[in-house]
Parts: C-alpha cells; sequence; structure tokens
C-alpha cells in the first residue's frame, strides 16, 4: 500500500533513477560507438603489429643466416689476409728450383686450404705483385667463367688489373678492416657478387704494403639462398638493397608501377632490417590485402553488435535503474574505497534483503581482507623463493645423467685421455654452476659455465659440433641468474641435427636497457606447433622441459615481460632468444671468483 501511494504523488522534482535513465541514454550512445569504432581500429591495428613482428622475427633469421654465410667468405680471406709466413713468402723473389718448390710446397697448397675450408662455393681469383711468380690459370680473364671456377683459383699478376676501376678505386686499407662486397668484371652476368680484398705486408702494421688482391666470387642465389618472399606470404617481395638503394637480389615479382613511392604506401606495408657489417639492408614489401582481406566481416560485425548493445542496454536500463541506483550507489562507494586501498571503510545499511547480506559480507570482507594482505604477501615472496630454487635444481640433475652417460660409453670404449678432459670440464661446469648457492651471479660466469659445456660436448662429438661466441664485452659487467644458456646449447646438441654436423653461434649483445642472448643454430628446425608444445606445460609434459624451466626461472626472478621466445623453421634452423634486464651486481655484496 505504501508502495501504491508513492506512485500516485506527483513528484516535486526528478527522481535520482530518472536523472540515471536520461544520463544513461544520453551517454550510452557516445561510449558504445566509440568502442566499437576503437575496437575496429585496434584490430587492424593489432592485426598489423603482430604481422610486422611475425615478419620482423623472420627478417631477422634470415638476415643471420645471409650473415652467416657472408662470414663464411670472408673468413676464408682472412686467412689469407692474416697469414704472416704466406705473405712473407710472397715477398720473396728467387729463381730456379727454389721458386718452384716455394711456389709448389708452401704458397699453393695455402691457396687450396683456403678455397677448401668452406661449404660455400668460391671461385677465387688471386692477383700478386711480385711477378718472379708464374700465373697459374684456367680459362681466359677477359673471358672469364666464374662458375667454372668454383671452389678453385687463378693466379694472375697485378699489372692486369692495375687500370680497372673497381682496382683503382678501392678505399685505403685498415688493417684487418678494409672489405667491399661489389658484382666487378663478369659478376653481373653470372648472378654472382664478389669480395674485393688487399693481401699486405703485415709486418708492419703502421705502414702496409700492398703484396697482391684477392678477389672471392659467389653466387648471389647461394649467398642469398634463405631470401624468400614466401616465408612472408604470397604477393609480398623480399629484396636485398645496397646503400645506393639499387636492388641486389629480390624474391617476389614487383609490379609494374612499384615505382612510385606514394603505392607503396597505400598498397604495401614496408619493413626493413640493417645487415650487419655492410651498408645493405633486407627489405619486405607486405601487401596491405593480407591484413585487411577480414577486415569488412569484422566491420560489420562490430556494427551490428553495437547496435545490440544499444537496444539491450537501453531496455535493460529502464527497469532497473531506479531500483538499484540508490543501493548500489551505497556499495560502489566502500568498494571504491576498498580499490583505494582504504579497507577501513564500512557501510551501514537498513533492512533484510540482499542489499543488507552484501553490507554485512563487504564490511566482513574489509576487516578480513586487511588481515589477509599481509600474509598473503609474506607467503608469496616466499613462495617465489621457493619456486626459483625448486627450477634450478631440476636442471642440474638432467645435464649430469647425459654427461654420466657420456663419461660411460668413453670409459668402455678406453678413451682415457677424452674421460678426462671430460670429467675436468664437469668438475668445471659444476664448480660455477655451485657457485657458493648463489642464484644471481655475473655474465662473465655465465658464459665460462657454458665454455665448460661445449667443451664437453666438443669432447663428445668432435669436429661433428661447431660453437661460435659472438659477445658484445659490453654485458660482461652486468648480472643473470645462472644456468640460462647451458641446456639450449644441450639441446641443440641432442636434438638439433640436421646431417653429419651442426653449427651452433651463441650471440649476446646490449640492447637499450636489456641483455639479449641468442643461440642460433643450423639444424632441423621446429614446427610452430611444437615450439606451442613446448611452452604449453599441458601439452608439453613430456617436451621441452628445459626450455619451459628457463623461461619459468627468468619470469620468477626478473618479471613476466623478460624470458624465452625461440624463431624456427624446419630445415633452416633455430634461434632461440633469451632477454633478461641489464642489472648491475650489488656492489654492497662481496663476490667470489
Amino acid at each position: 500500500m505504501m508502495q501504491i501511494q508513492v506512485k500516485t504523488k506527483k513528484p516535486k522534482y526528478i527522481p535520482f533513477g530518472y536523472k540515471l535513465m536520461l544520463t544513461y541514454l544520453v551517454f550510452v550512445i557516445i561510449p558504445v560507438i566509440a568502442i566499437g569504432f576503437f575496437s575496429h581500429n585496434m584490430y587492424q591495428n593489432s592485426m598489423r603489429e603482430q604481422t610486422r613482428s611475425n615478419i620482423q622475427g623472420t627478417l631477422l633469421q634470415t638476415r643471420d643466416n645471409i650473415e652467416y654465410k657472408m662470414s663464411d667468405v670472408e673468413r676464408v680471406s682472412s686467412m689469407l689476409y692474416e697469414d704472416y709466413f704466406l705473405n712473407l713468402q710472397l715477398r720473396i723473389i728467387d729463381e730456379g728450383w727454389d721458386r718452384y718448390e716455394r711456389m709448389t710446397k708452401i704458397i699453393l697448397p695455402k691457396f687450396d686450404i683456403a678455397i677448401n675450408a668452406t661449404g660455400v662455393n668460391i671461385a677465387m681469383y688471386l692477383f700478386l705483385h711480385n711477378e718472379n711468380f708464374n700465373e697459374v690459370y684456367t680459362g681466359s680473364l677477359t673471358n672469364e667463367n666464374p662458375v667454372l671456377l668454383e671452389r678453385d683459383y687463378n693466379l694472375y699478376h697485378i699489372k692486369r688489373i692495375e687500370e680497372k676501376s673497381w682496382y683503382k678505386n678501392f678505399p685505403e686499407e685498415v688493417y684487418g678492416g678494409t672489405k667491399v662486397w661489389e658484382s666487378v668484371e663478369s659478376d653481373s652476368d653470372f648472378n654472382r657478387i664478389s669480395l674485393l680484398r688487399r693481401l699486405v705486408d703485415n709486418i708492419r702494421p703502421v705502414s702496409l704494403k700492398e703484396t697482391g688482391f684477392m678477389r672471392l666470387s659467389v653466387s648471389i642465389e647461394e649467398l642469398f639462398q634463405s631470401v624468400d618472399y614466401r616465408k612472408i606470404g604470397e604477393g609480398s617481395i623480399l629484396a636485398i638493397r645496397d646503400e645506393h638503394g639499387e636492388v641486389i637480389h629480390q624474391s617476389g615479382i614487383m609490379p609494374n608501377d612499384f615505382a612510385n613511392d606514394t603505392i607503396h604506401d597505400k598498397q604495401y606495408m614496408m619493413i626493413t632490417e640493417s645487415m650487419r657489417g655492410t651498408p645493405w639492408e633486407l627489405v619486405a614489401y607486405v601487401p596491405m590485402t593480407i591484413m585487411e582481406r577480414d577486415s569488412a566481416k569484422v566491420r560489420i560485425f562490430i556494427i551490428l553488435l553495437c547496435i545490440l548493445c544499444l537496444i539491450v542496454f537501453t531496455i535493460a536500463g529502464m527497469f532497473i535503474s531506479r531500483y538499484f541506483s540508490i543501493r548500489v550507489t551505497k556499495i560502489v562507494s566502500v568498494l571504491n574505497a576498498f580499490r583505494e586501498g582504504d579497507l577501513h571503510k564500512r557501510m551501514g545499511y537498513k533492512g533484510k534483503d540482499e542489499f543488507s547480506q552484501i553490507a554485512l559480507a563487504l564490511n566482513e570482507m574489509g576487516h578480513n581482507i586487511d588481515h589477509l594482505i599481509e600474509q598473503v604477501y609474506v607467503t608469496q615472496i616466499e613462495k617465489r623463493e621457493l619456486e626459483l630454487e625448486s627450477l634450478q635444481a631440476q636442471i642440474n640433475p638432467h645435464f649430469l645423467y647425459n654427461t654420466l652417460s657420456s663419461i660411460s660409453r668413453l670409459a668402455k670404449f678406453g678413451e682415457i685421455d677424452k674421460l678426462h678432459r671430460m670429467v675436468l670440464d664437469l668438475a668445471k661446469f659444476y664448480r660455477l654452476s655451485l657457485n657458493e648457492g648463489r642464484t644471481v651471479i655475473p655474465v662473465r660466469s655465465e658464459l665460462e659455465q657454458a665454455e665448460a659445456y661445449i667443451n664437453i660436448q666438443t669432447t663428445k662429438f668432435g669436429d661433428a659440433v661447431s660453437i661460435y661466441f659472438d659477445i658484445d664485452p659490453e654485458i660482461i659487467k652486468y648480472d643473470t641468474i645462472k644456468l640460462i644458456l647451458q641446456p639450449f646449447i644441450e639441446n641443440a646438441c641432442e636434438h638439433a641435427w640436421f646431417g653429419d654436423s651442426i653449427h651452433i653461434r651463441i650471440v649476446g649483445e646490449l640492447e637499450g636497457n636489456n641483455i639479449i642472448f641468442k643461440i642460433i643454430d643450423d639444424g632441423i628446425g621446429m614446427s610452430p606447433l611444437l615450439i606451442k608444445q613446448i611452452f604449453d606445460p599441458v601439452e608439453g609434459l613430456n617436451t621441452g622441459y628445459g626450455i619451459r624451466n628457463v623461461n619459468s626461472r627468468i619470469q620468477l626472478h626478473f618479471g613476466p615481460q623478460y624470458g624465452v621466445t625461440i624463431g624456427s623453421r624446419p630445415g633452416i634452423g633455430s634461434t632461440v632468444r633469451i632477454v633478461i634486464p641489464a642489472q648491475l651486481p650489488d656492489r654492497k655484496v662481496k663476490t667470489y671468483e
């Protein structure tokens, strides 16, 4: 009866519930439209960023593969450039049998060793200032065919190239650093490119004297074999450009009107990656259609969803706003106080309905939460430390089991020297691993521990395993948690074989405020499904245990924004990327060497 009488009275003011409803009707339209608009834009931006991120990872891996092959060719040139004894022999002038014997037994064998020291098919041309040596060549320099000369060399006198522009314009020599990649002579006819470099009299590094000139010609298709547009999607273009913007090599077909830069911006997304050691850059052109093919459907879906939300919210607001406005306001005020950290605020509400129970529950909750926060905080800290110690303790038994199995095999076959070396390296590994019980160690100690493990694998596999370090000296002064490199080196050595040998490169560099470690191999690679299983604790129960372990330890210690990511292509290899913050050691804590 009381409610009926109140409703029949003519209100002298607009009730709060009506105000709430009117405000709702005005402002609900704007948020829903804004949500629809920004949702669509966020979806498009998210797709673009995801596409860019995926392609950037592919470009990085492609760049690493190219740089690996280029460094292989440069290593061949360094074998001759840095060979003091060879350059000494090239200066000697004599006649008769002595010249012949020195040529056949000393100089030519060194050239043979250099040209066969890599898996890249190289055609080598050597031009010497010492005309006392006879020229040794196949074919003709003017009508050369570098394809027929692969894995062989021609020896000429320097006068054959003295008037060549590429020789006359070669930069001044800086010891150990002057080398140029350029297509010269018949390279363009055979789709090749050459590494140009001097041979110098390195007895006086301050005043270098040229004793010869070398040209190492390689196939562009072989050098840039990993440049394949299909890795980033159909219709894409993947190209290598020099410092002048000229395309050295490309994969994919460019449209006829591609020269127009405005067409690039509208129809393609361009992603570039600089090549270290050269002024070249790797460029990817990705069609916008790849990212926007589903944009129209999503746009229609969002519009319909917004209209539906407007109808539903309006009808619901009309029935609910008046009844709940006063009661919810009280509850929200207490909840806001709790959210802001004021757990002492209480709500007084009289009645016997659900709101009185909520008020009583909120009052008790505020009291209980205030009491529990301290307990939970302390418990979480202790739990985190225990989890970190538990994960650390799980790595060493796994590695120890594998190493002891190898020692057992060496003992069985009587290889005492190898067994002795492996035991010493194992002892060094565990000495560094124990580290007086500390979890955080210098980066230098982590690298030494990885080196001890590498020595064990080298003893186990011999020349079949080639492991190289590429470490920026700047990261040595920082700290890390221990045992984050060894599990990935072990994983590559045990599971990534793709043939009779495997090459592993360990990179450490400083990137902003983070330290980036990369373990790059040219092994069998992994499928995206396997990588997903590795990081899934349920699906990867029997897969990738060591990888998840390292990732969990890093995130437990440094936070979820750090950890491990894997980029891989089956048949090409894998790149493991480990990100940790660059943290200097606490100078108050005494460290031990």
